[in-house]
């Protein structure tokens, strides 16, 4: 593209010093173009041809396709998963730009409609193109910063130009003033017409002057003579009128002082946001009090002091780049891997049940490190995940592209999300029922806050890891744009069951996959029905170590209850059906659920689980305002510590 546009400039330099050096005509330079325009055509459509075959022209990626489709989706799981992939929102142009976008439309339309030109028509395409991609890809709005500040600092320029005008009397061109001070302030005369142009204007001056007086002694009076009357009136009037400009230039400024300042905060805080390292935030505890969360980067620090260099580290590619910067150890991915394949099976690896997931990691990685702390942790991504891996293992969620049946319906793991990998090392002793076998991994750091975890896979094989420092991992076509990799033989088992996925721009390997991009669209337009089939495929399915947290039941015991049982049920430190019940109520933010235990038996609000933490440290960490209210209402305390003595 960027070659493109170079040659194509090249042969328009070339056009235009022949124009120069031959004095062409308009139409001369323009056949000349369409020459040379079809001449480079037919050379370029004949290199493009000869080179083809050989596969040194990558195809066009999901992402840029996904910049032309009238869906916001492109077809391919893996690119839209990617929150800055996804079309702006209502509302997101103003969170990012501020009063920008409220004014730049009105700085386009004046350009296109009143001021236009050679130069001025550029910045009407430009902000034609930067708002129509910026619409499809929410990331790409950056590019509307420089001409949405161009158009509002030109109706802002045009607006005081207006006013100046209107208060000094006459038409204000800064050039023209510009250009006499330059004169006056180096003294230097103006250049003297040629003697013919003098004579000529004599010539003309005296005829003019000729007229003018035999026109006064016609009339008898001199020609622009008025009553004083008159013009005292139009004195008075051009007095009121600039007054009146004036006024409304200081309205008009006063009017704007709020939003000046506001917008230059706004500027501030923005620039902080965006240049502050995103894996340290400040956070706040229950008392009030900022505390500094960093828990990412003391994750990849203890990787880096306490596993061997040669580790190899299994987590999701977001990580990637992180954990080889920071920690400098491998990473089985990261935002620079291109293979569908390879990413799917990491997803496999982790979505899949906790023996299957096991024995495809043993052969990959000798850690495993998830982020945990909620919000957009791995298990929120998880369903994610899940449909990268079925886009190439099709077993995982038969006859569902978009894997529901991997999913969190009411804030609840389906059957699915509960048996895979990712959720019992994600929920490892911290959901009642939910632990990790000891037999195949091993947890050997938390962070303080508990947004990393960290476990060692036990069983690693050794043969694969021999096998991958022997040999050559990557296996290439001749532009290098599809690597499917070599694997272990170990994981040759696993590997016979996938599907190569087949992307819609992937015109270079000459496969497709209609009926399941077809079914994937579906199920995303229609997400509902997605959901009411995958529910009836595992409506058979029963859970088979944990009971039903919904219909966990509660002996009642109304009333309010007294400060010794409080004391009391705070000092139980217990992990048990009540706390996993009260712990999955704050997660789904549940207010309905809470109100019902607490018309039961008011009491259970207080339990704390086996580290400590109880329903008012989960409705913080979730960010649940609504059900911090309510707790406070009916007494739960939020200034007890748990395990770490965190408030």
């Amino acid at each position: 593209g960027p070659m493109l546009v170079f040659f194509v400039l090249q042969l328009l330099e070339y056009c235009e010093r022949v124009r120069t050096r031959d004095n062409l005509t308009r139409a001369q330079t323009l056949l000349l173009r369409i020459r040379l325009a079809a001449l480079f055509g037919v050379v370029g459509t004949a290199t493009v041809m000869s080179l083809y075959p050989s596969g040194h022209f990558g195809p066009i990626s999901a992402r840029v396709r996904g910049l032309f489709v009238p869906h916001t989706k492109t077809g391919n799981p893996l690119v839209d998963s990617v929150a800055e992939h996804q079309a702006a929102k209502e509302g997101t142009y103003e969170q990012y730009l501020g009063v920008v976008a409220k004014f730049a439309h009105i700085g386009l339309g004046m350009i296109a409609l009143a001021f236009t030109n050679d130069a001025s028509s550029f910045l009407v395409v430009y902000g034609l193109a930067a708002y129509y991609f910026s619409h499809k890809m929410v990331r790409l709005i950056l590019l509307t910063a420089p001409i949405g500040s161009i158009l509002v600092g030109m109706v802002i320029g045009r607006v005081l130009g207006f006013c100046v005008e209107g208060v000094c009397g006459f038409h204000l061109d800064i050039w023209e003033i510009f250009g006499t001070a330059i004169v006056d302030v180096n003294n230097e005369p103006k250049d003297e017409p040629p003697a013919e142009v003098k004579s000529k204007r004599a010539k003309s001056n005296g005829a003019k002057k000729t007229k003018e007086k035999s026109s006064e002694k016609e009339k008898g009076k001199p020609k622009n003579e008025q009553p004083k009357s008159s013009i005292v009136d139009n004195i008075a009037v051009n007095v009121l009128l600039r007054c009146a400009w004036a006024y409304l230039a200081y309205y008009l400024y006063t009017e704007a002082q709020p939003e000046m300042k506001g917008f230059g905060e706004f500027s501030d805080r923005m620039a902080v946001a965006m240049s502050h390292p995103t894996i340290l935030f400040k956070g706040n505890t229950r008392s009030g009090g900022e505390v500094l969360v960093d828990d990412y980067r003391e994750a990849y620090w203890w990787l880096r002091d306490n596993t061997p260099e040669d580790a190899r580290i299994m987590a999701w590619w977001d990580y990637g780049y992180q954990i080889t910067g920071i920690a400098n150890r491998t990473t089985i991915a990261d935002g620079n891997t291109w293979n569908h394949e390879h990413i799917a099976l990491l997803g496999r690896a982790l979505t899949s049940p906790l023996k299957e997931g096991h024995r495809i990691a043993r052969h990959l990685a000798d850690y495993v490190l998830l982020w945990t702390g909620g919000g957009g942790d791995d298990l929120a991504k998880s369903p994610h995940l899940a449909r990268i891996a079925n886009s190439v293992y099709r077993d995982m969620c038969p006859n569902d592209p978009t894997c529901s049946r991997f999913s969190m319906p009411g804030g609840r793991p389906s059957q699915m999300m509960r048996n895979s990998l990712l959720y019992r090392l994600h929920s490892h002793q911290l959901v009642e029922g939910v632990e990790a076998d000891k037999n195949r991994f091993k947890e050997v750091y938390r962070t303080k806050y508990g947004k990393v975890r960290i476990y060692k896979i036990l069983s690693v094989s050794k043969e694969s890891k021999e096998w991958v420092k022997k040999n050559k991992m990557q296996n290439c076509d001749a532009g290098g744009w599809f690597c499917p990799g070599n694997y272990p033989p170990g994981l040759q088992k696993v590997l016979k069951e996938k599907k190569d996925f087949a992307q819609l721009e992937d015109f270079n390997r000459g496969a497709s996959d209609e009926e399941y991009q077809k079914q994937y669209f579906e199920n995303l337009n229609d997400p509902a029905k997605a959901r009411r089939r995958a529910k009836k495929d595992t409506a058979k399915e029963v859970e088979p170590d944990r009971p039903d947290e919904r219909e966990v039941k509660i002996e009642a015991k109304p009333g309010r209850p007294t400060k010794e049982e409080i004391r009391d049920i705070n000092r139980k430190w217990v992990d048990n059906e009540i706390t996993n019940a009260l712990f999955d109520v704050v997660r789904s933010n549940d207010l309905n659920r809470l109100a019902l235990i607490a018309e039961a038996q008011e009491l259970l609000l207080h339990s704390r689980s086996k580290d400590g933490r109880g329903p008012m440290w989960w409705a913080h960490e979730f960010g649940r305002k609504d059900i911090i209210e309510a707790l406070k209402d009916l007494g739960v305390s939020d200034k007890l510590k748990d395990g770490d003595g965190i408030l």
